[in-house]
This record gives C-alpha cells, structure tokens and sequence, in this order.
C-alpha cells in the first residue's frame, strides 16, 4: 500500500479526531446558544427593572411637582394676604413706607406706596437720568424720610401724610 492508497481509504484515526471535532463544536455551539439565552433573560430582566425603577421616578417627579404647586400656592396666597393687610392699615403703611425709604430712597418706591406718584417719578427720574451722580442726593432723601416716617406715632403719620398729603419731609 502507497501512502496515496492509505489517504483515500481513511485513517481510523482521522475518523475518531473528525468525530470528536465534531462533538467538541457541538458541545461550543451549545454552550454559545446557552450563553446567548441566559443574556437575553438578563437584558429582560434589566429591561424590565429599569421600566420599574423609571415609573418609580416619574411617580416621585409628579409627587414633588404636585407638593411644589401647593407650597407655591399656599405661600402666593400668604404674600397676597400680607400684601393687602400691609397697604390697608395706616401702622403698616408707615412701617412700609419707612422701610422702602431707608433701603430704596433713590428710586423713590416709598412715594408710591404713599400715593405721591408725582414726587415717586420725580425722586426715579431724577436717580435714572443722573447716571447716579444725583442718585446719591435721592437717597440722603429718602433716608431722611425713612427716618422721619418711623419715628412719628400711627395719628401724627396718618395725620400728617395721608390725610393732609405733605408730599416732602
């Protein structure tokens, strides 16, 4: 026998190393196909999970943005209600006017809320147009008023810059 003639008849040998070849890739494909599965019910599990996680956070997200239009509203309705008993009542418009002229004189806020619209315009214009070399002037002002303001009594402030309307000093 030729080297050639024991080729095509075929080796046992070969054949034994073909069929356990074979076996070997049967037993990697399966592995392969068992690893794909596994990761695929983990990405659903994952999938699945994060749909969780995401519904628990946009439940929270509307939980807070409901509390924050409550706070809003509660504290918008507490700044009307202080709004509206600080501008009624003389007490507080004194307060709040000598507050206003102290921190704000130059811009002459405190006229405004007095009802001198007139001399408010005059003591903002004033401030604005001066590029603030008068702006200090306006605020000696309205410093000089705060001061006055707080010290007077409720009937002598009332008297005196609601009724009589003294619009300076």
């Amino acid at each position: 026998m030729t080297a050639k003639e024991s080729d095509s008849k075929g080796d046992p040998k070969d054949e034994k190393t073909k069929g356990s070849h074979s076996k070997s890739k049967k037993k990697v494909d399966d592995v392969i196909s068992e690893a794909k599965e596994t990761a695929k019910e983990a990405a659903k599990k994952i999938k699945e999970e994060a749909k969780d996680i995401a519904k628990d956070i946009d439940e929270g997200t509307k939980d807070f943005q409901e509390d924050a239009k409550s706070v809003a509203s509660d504290f918008t309705k507490g700044a009307k209600e202080a709004y509206e008993q600080l501008s009624s009542e003389s007490e507080n418009k004194r307060i709040l006017a000598g507050v206003l002229a102290i921190f704000f004189g130059a811009l002459g806020i405190h006229k405004f809320v007095l009802g001198y619209y007139k001399e408010g315009v005059i003591m903002l214009v004033v401030s604005l147009l001066s590029f603030g070399f008068l702006a200090a002037l306006m605020a000696l002002v309205g410093l000089i008023e705060g001061i006055l303001y707080l010290t007077k009594s409720d009937a002598e402030f009332y008297s005196t810059y609601q009724v009589n309307q003294r619009p300076w000093f």
